[in-house]
């Protein structure tokens, strides 16, 4: 449940077409801005300036100082100027750059799209409940508070398991001769865990473990030899309903998304092209140079 929770974008965006996605309001189309400039009578808009105020600054353009306006809107009219230019010389000529714009556009509709599916679908509360339910019943339901001693080599492991049979106590071996340098020095405690923590061999030698037990073969991981006590243990709490509702909303976002793409995915008439071999060149070459000796030798007979 501490997972981080977020809804991935199908494209990488750009500063500005975040902005411009997270401005987007669902819902009739507002009025449009009076236009801020001009540009070799090209109209640079007010939300075009909205936008880019809000890349550069975070700000809404009407929270900016008259001087920060002026240079914020300079700046803005020098892209207009530099674009014009680079539309002059054909620079969306290149494939590569017309993929990219290609991908932007697409891009920004996408998510303007997807943003207001998931706001026209808000999850109630019996969604929520559901999927915290869901994600509980996959909860280890116990944890384990061991201690382990942790060497290189078996002989070693042996022998102190030798040692904690004749008495020997276990944090006192565990400070002597582990090479853990996290639980070496704490006496080879390891607090609490679950078993999705550990590694499998570790976690199945200490589920077998009753509380006060060690194992009496050592453990064998690509760390090294173990040494497994298991102190404790103890039913795993999930957190309560409350404490997390508001994290399950962007999961439950996530999967409509998914669905909601797997279903456009379903309508849509996708054929993938394999690209074709290239040709062999280098054997055509060395056939030619191999071929060239045999001709010559011809004419001379």
């Amino acid at each position: 449940m501490t997972k981080k929770i977020w809804i991935p974008a199908l494209i990488a965006v750009t500063a500005i077409g975040l902005v411009a996605c997270n401005q987007k309001k669902t819902g009739d189309h507002a009025a449009p801005k009076p236009a801020v400039a001009t540009v070799n009578g090209k109209t640079i808009s007010g939300e075009a300036f909205d936008i880019w105020v809000k890349a550069q600054t975070n700000k809404k353009s009407e929270d900016v100082t008259p001087e920060q306006r002026k240079s914020l809107l300079e700046s803005l009219e020098n892209l207009y100027i530099a674009g014009a230019e680079a539309e002059k010389q054909k620079v969306g000529n290149d494939p590569e750059i017309a993929a990219r714009l290609e991908l932007e556009r697409l891009n920004l509709f996408a998510n303007t799209m997807f943003e207001k599916y998931v706001k026209s679908k808000p999850p109630t509360d019996a969604d929520l409940k559901a999927e915290y339910d869901r994600q509980v019943s996959t909860l280890p339901k116990e944890e384990f508070h061991a201690s382990h001693i942790l060497v290189k080599e078996e002989a070693v492991a042996l022998e102190a398991i030798a040692q904690l049979g004749k008495g020997a106590k276990f944090a006192d071996l565990a400070k002597k001769l582990s090479i853990d340098p996290g639980s070496g020095k704490m006496g080879g405690d390891l607090n609490w865990f679950t078993a999705d923590k550990m590694v499998p061999a570790f976690s199945e030698a200490v589920a077998k473990l009753q509380k006060g037990e060690y194992t009496k073969t050592p453990v064998k991981t690509q760390f090294g030899y173990h040494i497994i006590r298991l102190e404790d243990t103890r039913p795993v709490t999930p957190p309560a309903f409350e404490q997390v509702k508001d994290r399950l909303a962007p999961i439950l976002q996530q999967k409509m998304v998914h669905d909601y793409i797997d279903s456009l995915r379903k309508a849509a008439k996708v054929e993938e092209i394999t690209p074709k071999a290239a040709p062999k060149t280098e054997e055509k070459a060395a056939t030619k140079t191999e071929a060239a000796p045999a001709a010559a030798e011809e004419k001379k007979n």
